[in-house]
């Protein structure tokens, strides 16, 4: 299966510590943010991955250059503006799409898991299937409920749950969309209305890195927690 880091974000909420450094390249428990998924994708078979971006492009492709990156075949696909979720998917589409209709694994870089992305690596999914978590914090509300024969609905069911921010698509559901800004919900909620979106609930760690206080926290608890911030092979 091939994976796609979603790393083309300007950041905002993270400023200053996005002024001169992108997003995925603040580091945590002494490493890139992006790092963590490049190691667990290869650890767990993925041999390609595709990372897009845009907000300071280069510092990422120069990275992603330099570094040991686990022996992943990476593929940058570079936005002159972000084009949102669905947008950067259907541009980096020839990159993912192999003519089969093979599911890819969707991350998104600004969040740290130590979900084993194995277990996904065999998801069938008619149209998508999402890993959802506990409603954080700072989002109690939740997105979405799962039935008891595990379809993603939008319904109020008595227990709601929050998007993690990592799933598994079909190309299908985005061939033949036009090129620009584009968001994931309107996709989402199209197989919802199919019933091809599936999903799971994951209840190990996952960190939404969405300010610079949550970056501290995610930073102090690695430091607490060497086993979980040395459970991947380093980079330089």
């Amino acid at each position: 299966m091939k994976a796609m880091i979603l790393a083309a974000g300007l950041g905002t909420r993270m400023r200053p510590l996005t002024d001169h450094c992108p997003k995925p390249l603040l580091r945590a428990g002494g490493r890139p943010l992006i790092d963590f998924h490049l190691a667990k994708l290869a650890a767990a078979g993925v041999s390609e991955v595709v990372v897009n971006c845009s907000w300071l492009a280069e510092q990422v492709q120069s990275y992603l250059s330099s570094a040991n990156c686990y022996g992943l075949d990476i593929h940058l696909s570079r936005e002159e503006q972000p084009l949102e979720t669905a947008g950067g998917i259907v541009q980096a589409l020839p990159y993912l799409d192999s003519g089969d209709d093979a599911p890819f694994l969707l991350v998104n870089g600004d969040v740290w898991t130590d979900i084993d992305f194995s277990q996904l690596l065999n998801c069938q999914p008619q149209a998508a299937h999402l890993v959802l978590i506990a409603n954080p914090p700072h989002h109690p509300s939740g997105d979405f409920s799962l039935t008891e024969a595990g379809l993603v609905t939008e319904d109020d069911l008595g227990s709601r749950y929050t998007f993690s921010g990592i799933s598994v698509w079909r190309p299908s559901m985005f061939r033949g969309l036009a090129h620009g800004p584009r968001a994931l919900k309107p996709l989402m909620q199209s197989a919802i209305a199919s019933g091809g979106l599936s999903g799971e609930l994951f209840t190990g760690h996952w960190w939404d890195i969405g300010t610079p206080q949550r970056l501290a926290d995610l930073d102090d608890f690695l430091s607490a927690s060497p086993q979980a911030a040395d459970s991947t092979p380093k980079v330089p």
